[in-house]
């Protein structure tokens, strides 16, 4: 491709130059002749007293001679100048664009115009802005990242961290406590120490996936098992929030290639994320589904219905609906990052949909999972 602009490029050169040339030698054969014409006609004249500077033409020497080199010389350059003008105004254009990206114009393109060593320069200059326009768009957005991180981190480690300081000043201060008091004011204290350290678990845990400071150890897990085990864990949060569950599977086990700790985490995340929207409901219901290729696994809770246009923000770092800012069911708002983090680690999808039916998030898993492929899509919705 390059060599072959390259050649294209001499070419229209080397043509440039014919031309030039052959127009430099036409007009010095018209010169030649009709000047020779009428130096002799001078030359005749002369001998009347009535010739001039054109009879020298006549009979040219050195002068004339170096005359008709320079006019065709000068006709040639003119030529060639006009013929090449085109590229030469293209040049200038490059040349000015670049002067202007240099001082951090990067707003600044070069209109592509032909198919030749010139266009395709512009071409890669354009394609060069647009590159350092989205390299420069990542940055800002890294570092409005990390300003949200530290925005959000500083807010959601303060709020429990000042309640606790203010129980335990309560606990510690010079006006004595009934016992019945004290035992309130101790739980209260553990629970904001807890969320504290499911606070700072989310966030490192979130740091770890994000950056890719967690390697996988894949290995066969029952996922219908796994489900249940997790369930059973989460009995006591079911009971404290007078939810039932239930799990149904269309098979009693499905061993699947995963890395166990990381899907714990991520189904760990999903019901202990309908536990806490889904009071309202009264239940819970986790489903699988299982195929000889991809299993999909659904839980469901009957609660709060999330607005529509907020479904695609909920995998967002540190999105939370507004109902979840209550002191109840606030979080970092990481568990559905970090869950679709892990998901998109073993190459599968995760969505979600809530209407009266209820908010169902949904994710697809494939059976032989392979760490080593790159291309994790082709689940389908």
């Amino acid at each position: 491709m390059k060599n072959d602009m390259s050649r294209r490029f001499h070419t229209r050169v080397i043509t440039n130059i014919i031309y030039s040339t052959v127009l430099a030698c036409l007009v010095e054969i018209f010169l030649v002749t009709n000047l020779s014409m009428l130096g002799r006609y001078a030359a005749e004249n002369a001998e009347e007293g009535t010739g001039g500077f054109l009879a020298v033409f006549y009979q040219p020497g050195t002068l004339v001679v170096l005359l008709y080199v320079l006019a065709g010389i000068a006709v040639f350059a003119v030529t060639f100048l006009l013929l090449q003008s085109r590229s030469m105004n293209y040049i200038t254009r490059i040349s000015a664009a670049m002067q202007n990206i240099s001082e951090g114009d990067l707003n600044t393109t070069v209109e592509v115009v032909g198919d030749d060593e010139f266009s395709s320069m512009a071409a890669n200059l354009n394609k060069m802005v647009e590159e350092i326009r989205e390299l420069m768009d990542r940055e800002r957005e890294s570092e409005r990242t990390k300003n949200e991180l530290i925005t959000n981190v500083a807010h959601d480690l303060r709020t429990p961290l000042t309640s606790i300081i203010g129980y335990l000043e309560l606990l510690s201060g010079p006006v004595s406590l009934d016992p019945e008091m004290q035992k309130k004011y101790i739980h209260i204290t553990y629970t904001k120490a807890k969320r504290l350290q499911k606070l700072i678990e989310d966030l490192f845990g979130f740091t770890k996936l994000n950056y890719g400071k967690i390697s996988m150890r894949v290995g066969k897990v029952d996922i219908v098992k796994l489900l249940s085990q997790l369930l059973e864990e989460f009995y006591p949060n079911f009971m404290e929030k007078h939810l039932a569950y239930e799990l149904q599977s269309n098979v009693p086990a499905k061993v699947i290639q995963a890395d166990g700790n990381l899907l714990a985490r991520l189904f760990d995340n999903l019901i202990n994320n309908a536990i806490k929207y889904g009071a309202e409901g009264k239940r819970v219901l986790v489903k699988v589904q299982a195929t000889d290729t991809v299993v999909t696994v659904s839980v469901t809770n009957y609660g709060y219905v999330i607005p529509k246009e907020e479904l695609p923000l909920l995998f967002e770092k540190f999105y939370r609906v507004e109902q979840s800012r209550s002191t109840n069911t606030g979080g970092t708002g990481l568990g559905l990052a970090i869950a679709k983090n892990i998901v998109d680690m073993h190459g599968g999808t995760i969505g979600v949909t809530s209407d009266l039916n209820g908010t169902v998030f949904t994710v697809k898993l494939k059976v032989d999972f392979d760490i080593n492929k790159e291309n994790f899509g082709g689940l389908g919705e």
